[in-house]
């Protein structure tokens, strides 16, 4: 039976790199997207130690299509086809992990990384936010990730902690409802956008993305809103090699590898919070 090939959107086309390389690479590896702005100093490092692995072709593309990649055996993108199956692959969700193993694609896997929820806000935050409560004001607009994100299931989280339903019934129903909740479809991209031309007071979204726009040269900065609810115990990422990789050896270095407190450190540099010791 034919399998359909999933199609990678075009406007994806930056999420694939070294794309020259595709057919005689070193190692292939399917970085979790949200990982893009640590992959370049990275894999220096990581060709520091292993230089013999010249040509690494990597994709930062969403877990989800990655993994039905690896299941269908390749991908369309534009006029070509991406036929290639990963040495490595990286996941926000266990379920990806579980799925794999229940095919017999891969024998296990670990956690290597967590990331954390924070709140962006403009330079100098003149909304004075100190705290989670703070955002049931009737005078705060929030930029709120929607339904359909990942992240999502995790922010409804905080807020239950730090003020019960109550806090999210008035943030995601009530105020809402009063248009000073605003949605988003892909919140990295329009939250930011919203704080900087002021449409908005603040949004949630991971720790990651208030650097990456602060390096970008954006005005916003972030409330943090502390160890006990900023979710770094439930956010984890996930690593595996291939059963089948095309580069096992490679595979197995880039594993050692992401566990070292020099990988680890670099990860903690772009606002993630590291699994292994740092030192």
């Amino acid at each position: 039976m034919k399998v359909e090939l999933p199609e990678i959107p075009v406007n994806y086309k930056d999420d694939l790199h070294n794309l020259e390389y595709l057919n005689e690479a070193d190692l292939i590896l399917f970085m979790a997207g949200n990982q893009f702005m640590v992959m370049e100093e990275l894999l220096e490092a990581f060709q520091k130690v292993y230089p013999e692995v010249k040509k690494i072709f990597y994709e930062t593309l969403p877990p989800g299509l990655e993994l039905k990649q690896i299941l269908a055996g390749g991908a369309r993108f534009g006029d070509m086809e991406i036929r290639v199956m990963p040495d490595v692959y990286t996941a926000v969700s266990e379920e990806a992990m579980q799925e794999l193993m229940k095919r017999g694609l891969i024998e296990d896997y670990f956690i290597y990384l967590h990331n954390r929820l924070v709140l962006m806000v403009p330079k100098g935050n003149p909304a004075r936010i100190k705290n989670l409560k703070d955002l049931a004001r009737d005078d705060v607009r929030i930029s709120q990730p929607g339904p359909l994100e990942d992240i999502t299931r995790y922010i409804v989280e905080m807020y239950r902690k730090a003020g019960g339903e109550e806090l999210v019934h008035r943030i995601m129903e009530e105020k809402r409802a009063e248009g000073t909740t605003i949605f988003t479809l892909v919140h990295h991209r329009e939250t930011p956008l919203r704080i900087v031309k002021g449409t908005v007071d603040v949004g949630p979204v991971w720790a990651t993305e208030v650097i990456h726009a602060q390096t970008q040269g954006l005005p916003v900065e972030m409330v943090e809103v502390g160890e006990e609810l900023d979710q770094r115990d439930k956010v984890n990422y996930y690593i595996t090699a291939l059963t089948n990789a095309p580069h096992p050896e490679n595979a197995r270095k880039f594993l050692d590898f992401i566990k070292s407190s020099e990988a680890q450190k670099i990860y903690a540099k772009y606002g993630f919070v590291p699994h292994f010791p740092t030192s």
